[in-house]
């Protein structure tokens, strides 16, 4: 009964949509006595469409899709284009984006001593973190510890260990949040610093939490003193911008403490109940100068949901005393987003999968390629790294699951290893490359996550955490089966069929 509430709502918006299709098709069906007026029209316009799309700054793979799909409907393509196609910003948006960049700007800068030194350690890894500070506006520091959790239950125990030491803030922003175990003994403590003065804030995505929290939710914590918003609140439009979700998740404590990495705040990313069999999920916690990249990150998206005119520098303070924190590396949180037309996360996975010596181990629930990833992942194998990528025995949706085992051959038959996690679902997504360098954060090898969503990891270079990393991933290969090329060629025909017309489309889901 607690989820009717869910799934009234969910079939209203449901039933909204179709009346839109339907709506749109009769609109067409009227249009037929005009036929050939229409069909003139639609035909130009999806010309005019497919030379726009041809010179978009966008991944090919995304052009192709659309081209396709144009093709096979010649009359609607350039209509369905029109509505669900274009992602440019509305003046009013880019007005809102522009703020928040001035506002990290001005307060995230790096020090120069610190890129400085980098440069003389490993130029490639300095100018990695030179891109990755040029277009997330995130400085490369030092000055900070990090630690790596293997598995949810351990970031769960010290996430609420964390949360119980706050004396000033706590802000959380997630793709999902669930009502249960988890999420009960976050909000215990969350209430109780409420009463303490903490300032609390909440930032969960309504399409992410849509069947684990009851419409309004939002009003239940506000009610209690906890500050919360719902971003990007799904409507019953339809829209291209609806495909714009906070995939981060982000856990900031006083301005000292923070976390990300695959886990939300939902009981099966701590195995509190069997949904896909065991769920393998991976976090990363900072302490010291870095936090204020996420500070800033989680007070910037804040700003463009509320639009509000928040003064930021006040947060700086609270970072002050990291100096004191003895750190063994270099440690670069960013954020990615999708309305800049530049996609940092994958740039910055090619980038270390380009620059391997000796291995490659990747940790992806989706695996879902373009062909510039398919291409450098392949390219590396080839020149003789130890490529090996780990991805689900049991998928959490069907069809994306078989998108990503329809790259298996492609990538098996270059010298690629695949892995599939055996005991059920792994949500992990992280990368770590020769000992050195490694990535744990939010961001999925799959288009919605590359393109689409706005995404955070951590760039972690010769720490600890790195080494901690490659070991978990070798623990865990000893649960994983190994896919050969045997059992690509072993799936059915229609099977394989189908998979490439998935792979084709993939994009566009």
């Amino acid at each position: 009964m607690k989820n009717l509430p869910m799934f009234y709502r969910v079939a209203f918006i449901a039933l909204l949509l179709l009346l839109q299709i339907f709506a749109l098709v009769m609109i067409i069906w009227r249009f037929s006595n005009f036929f050939i007026y229409f069909y003139i029209f639609s035909f130009l316009l999806s010309i005019i469409a497919l030379l726009y799309i041809m010179n978009l700054k966008t991944d090919p793979a995304y052009k192709i899709a659309w081209v396709i799909a144009i093709l096979l409907f010649p009359i609607f393509g350039g209509l369905f284009y029109l509505m669900f196609g274009r992602t440019k910003l509305s003046k009013r948006k880019r007005r809102k984006m522009q703020i928040v960049n001035d506002k990290m700007i001005q307060l995230l800068v790096q020090k120069e001593e610190t890129i400085q030194k980098l440069t003389s350690e490993d130029l490639r890894a300095a100018n990695l973190a030179r891109y990755i500070e040029k277009y997330s506006f995130c400085p490369v520091c030092q000055n900070t510890h990090s630690e790596y959790f293997p598995i949810g239950e351990k970031m769960y125990e010290r996430l609420l260990i964390e949360l119980e030491t706050a004396e000033k803030f706590i802000f959380l922003e997630y793709f999902i949040i669930g009502e249960g175990l988890l999420w009960d003994s976050v909000l215990a403590i969350l209430e109780k610093k409420v009463k303490q003065g903490v300032d609390v804030r909440v930032l969960y995505d309504d399409v992410g939490s849509l069947f684990k929290l009851p419409f309004g939710y939002e009003k239940e914590l506000e009610a209690k003193g906890i500050k919360c918003r719902v971003f990007n609140r799904l409507i019953p439009v339809l829209s291209i911008h609806m495909n714009n979700r906070d995939h981060r998740k982000i856990a900031v404590i006083d301005g000292k403490t923070a976390f990300t990495g695959g886990i939300n705040l939902s009981d099966e990313y701590i195995n509190a109940f069997d949904r896909f069999g065991h769920w393998k999920d991976t976090a990363i916690l900072i302490q010291g100068e870095a936090v204020l990249n996420f500070t800033v990150m989680f007070l910037s998206l804040w700003g463009y949901e509320t639009e509000t005119n928040e003064d930021y520098t006040q947060y700086k303070s609270y970072t002050e005393g990291a100096t004191a924190i003895t750190s063994d590396g270099y440690v670069q949180p960013f954020g990615d987003s999708p309305l800049d037309d530049e996609p940092l996360g994958e740039t910055v996975y090619l980038n270390l999968i380009a620059q391997a010596e000796h291995y490659i181990f990747i940790n992806t629930p989706y695996l879902i390629l373009n062909n510039s990833m398919l291409s450098a992942l392949s390219s590396a194998a080839k020149r003789s790294i130890d490529v090996r990528i780990v991805t689900p025995y049991r998928g959490d949706r069907w069809f994306v699951h078989s998108m990503t085992r329809s790259n298996y051959r492609l990538l098996i038959e270059s010298g690629v290893k695949i892995y599939e996690y055996s005991p059920g679902f792994i949500h992990a997504k992280s990368i770590v490359v020769d000992d050195r360098h490694a990535v744990v954060g939010t961001i999925n090898m799959d288009y919605r996550s590359l393109y689409l969503h706005f995404e955070c990891g951590v760039y972690v270079y010769n720490t600890q955490s790195v080494i901690d990393i490659k070991e978990d991933y070798v623990t865990t290969l000893e649960l994983c089966q190994n896919i050969t090329l045997d059992d690509c060629y072993r799936v059915k025909w229609y099977r394989r069929l189908g998979r490439t017309i998935l792979r084709i489309f993939a994009p566009l889901m």
